[in-house]
């Protein structure tokens, strides 16, 4: 491994966030305020008891975090089933308008032929026919009736082909209720299970000293960094040497431009995100749209191996796909992580890599 690629490497460990311009082929990419220098946090030692407490205290907030994360993707799931069905709704009302409207004209053409009956002395086209003298008469009104007894089928299916139709919307439309009703409870549900965690591991911080909070985060960070450092050791980066495409290129832009904005669950910009929304919406931003959570992401695009990803490649964590990160380059990618944090970038392999997936697949 050449020794450029090993100072990245480094950089990578400490969250990569004192390099200045990321290697992203035809982009360069401003870096957040530095931290302190590569390996200052790698190389810092926690021992004793309060620093034993204090892992278990990281570990019992990663844990309602995590939960939270769950929790976030369920609401997200349901807020965009909610979308959905509130667009079929809407098409179903606009159906139904103008079924209706159609059945009306329906109905004025059939009462026009009726009138027309009833001027011609309430007889029926048949009885006409008997009671003319003129045989050439009789056979022209003979196709004539032929033709009226034909149109009259026709309008009297097609209206009753447009009554069974509005029948049918109704229905529809009937079900799509109830499924909006089910999905806002599921919303409902999701949102208290959020902020029941939420509040439950801010409460752990409150009862932290300012400088427990500090040594907390030394905990966080080096938990990060090792994961990092092991995820690198494999020498996985001699592999991955993907080219972000032009979208690619486009939605990695939107997304490093969003470092610094505040976490914010079930939010999709432009202040605020949670770890999907913004990935959605820097795709969106580059002309592609894919779904709205990381568990949809994970499940219906295309999957790549690790070794084959290239910037803009969506990287899901652990084993429910409750997280997702965009790879950037460099073995660094970019991230909502959680509540009371920002858009960041961090190491790749920082946190449990479930899989790949491409949302511009098409370009391959």
């Amino acid at each position: 491994m050449g020794t450029g690629k090993r100072g990245l490497l480094t950089a990578a460990v400490a969250v990569v966030c004192a390099v200045t311009v990321l290697a992203v082929p035809g982009t360069a990419f401003a870096a957040p305020t530095p931290p302190p220098p590569p390996g200052t946090t790698a190389s810092v030692t926690v021992v004793g008891d309060q620093d034993e407490e204090l892992e278990a205290v990281r570990k019992k907030l990663d844990k309602l975090y995590r939960a939270a994360a769950v929790a976030t993707e369920e609401y997200n799931a349901a807020e965009e089933k909610a979308r959905q069905q509130s667009a079929e709704i809407v098409r179903l009302a606009k159906e139904i308008v103008e079924g209706r409207e159609k059945l009306d004209g329906l109905k004025e053409r059939a009462g026009a032929a009726a009138a027309a009956q009833y001027r011609g002395g309430g007889l029926p086209p048949e009885a006409h026919l008997v009671l003319s003298a003129d045989p050439q008469d009789f056979l022209d009104g003979a196709g004539r009736v032929r033709q009226g007894e034909h149109a009259a089928k026709g309008l009297i299916g097609e209206m009753t082909r447009t009554q069974q139709d509005l029948e049918q919307y109704a229905q529809d439309a009937d079900a799509q209720w109830k499924k909006l009703e089910a999905g806002r409870k599921a919303k409902a549900t999701a949102q208290k299970k959020i902020e029941k965690q939420i509040e439950a591991a801010e409460e752990v911080e409150s009862e932290l000293e300012q400088v427990e909070k500090e040594r907390l985060a030394l905990l966080e960070q080096r938990a990060a960094d090792q994961a990092q450092a092991s995820w690198l050791s494999s020498g996985i980066l001699d592999d991955i040497d993907g080219r972000a495409t032009k979208q690619g290129r486009k939605a990695v832009a939107y997304a490093t431009a969003q470092i610094g904005k505040p976490y914010q669950w079930g939010a999709e910009g432009p202040n605020t995100y949670d770890c999907s929304g913004l990935t959605s919406q820097a795709w969106i931003s580059a002309g592609q749209g894919i779904p709205r959570t990381s568990q949809a992401q994970w499940k219906q695009l295309k999957r790549v191996d690790v070794r084959d990803m290239r910037p803009g490649d969506l990287i899901i964590y652990f084993g429910d796909a409750s997280h997702v990160g965009m790879y950037v380059g460099d073995g660094v990618m970019v991230h909502a992580p959680r509540p009371g944090r920002s858009v960041t970038l961090a190491g790749a392999g920082s946190m449990p890599i479930l899989g790949v997936v491409r949302p511009d697949a098409a370009a391959d």
